[in-house]
């Protein structure tokens, strides 16, 4: 057996997280499961601090109601 040893370049890692290609992906990843809830849904992507977020969530009245019956974002998701 080989004692191959792997280090982790933080740095590397930290920058690919907080990219705009990350953002890209999470954007469109965001934007599926959106048009999967319907009317009332709405997305936003933000840099924190370690990585880029992607955010759904129920904005309407309408909405609201139908996530706190149906799941429907945690639905949505999978």
């Amino acid at each position: 057996m080989s004692k191959m040893r792997f280090e982790l370049n933080r740095k590397g890692v930290a920058d690919l997280m907080k990219s705009a290609e990350m953002r890209t992906v999470l954007q469109q990843e965001a934007t599926a499961i959106r048009n999967r809830c319907g009317d009332g849904y709405e997305q936003d992507i933000f840099v924190g601090k370690n990585r880029a977020n992607a955010m759904v969530s129920a904005k309407s009245f309408k909405a609201r109601k139908d996530n706190s019956k149906n799941n429907t974002l945690l639905k949505a998701v999978h």
